[in-house]
């Protein structure tokens, strides 16, 4: 498993949300991208990051591309994208979910 996975439930319409893009990105000086990918039908990504990758201790931030899911709806929504920021300290498995509306969001860390 990734040491990050993350999924994203539309409480909208009470299910997963697929086909959004994610980005994963490491501060460094500045943000450098470090992976990418797309929620599957589950809303799920799993497979973010290599299974052998271990990550550095360090702040680390996904953003999550809201609009264009919303877009593909049809629904107005206040949040382009959302960005969650969060630190790592050891090498453990990191699942940072998002719940998500046209008008709110919330996030947990999960397991």
């Amino acid at each position: 498993m990734s040491a990050i996975t993350t999924h994203i439930l539309d409480t909208t319409q009470g299910k997963p949300a697929e086909g959004i893009s994610v980005i994963l990105y490491q501060q460094q000086r500045q943000w450098t991208e470090i992976a990418r990918g797309i929620t599957n039908a589950d809303g799920r990504i799993g497979d973010l990051l290599n299974r052998n990758v271990v990550l550095p201790t360090g702040t680390y931030k996904i953003c999550f591309e809201t609009g264009a899911y919303f877009s593909q709806l049809n629904v107005v929504t206040f949040y382009p994208f959302v960005e969650i920021t969060f630190s790592v300290t050891t090498g453990e498995h990191y699942h940072v979910p998002l719940l998500l509306n046209p008008f709110g969001y919330s996030t947990y860390r999960g397991s």
